[in-house]
């Protein structure tokens, strides 16, 4: 098994939270179900944030190299 680069990560895992949602929107699911569903929603949200910080935290310290690049402006 290869691992996965974290933008595959994050493009896998924010395709499963845009599934979990879609379920959650569709509506027509169990109380359990859907708990469970938006527990794991929440589950995805969270992990897809953290790579995003750790990507932006990337940036800025690259960034950081080269002071005369504002990447975010």
């Amino acid at each position: 098994m290869t691992a996965q680069s974290p933008v595959e990560s994050y493009e896998h895992l924010y395709a499963r939270l845009q599934e979990v949602v879609a379920r959650l929107e569709a509506g027509e699911l169990p109380l359990e179900e859907t708990l469970q569903l938006y527990e794991q929603g929440v589950r995805l949200a969270a992990e897809c944030q953290r790579l995003l910080d750790a990507a932006e935290l990337r940036v800025r310290q690259l960034s950081a190299v080269d002071p005369g690049i504002d990447l975010f402006a």
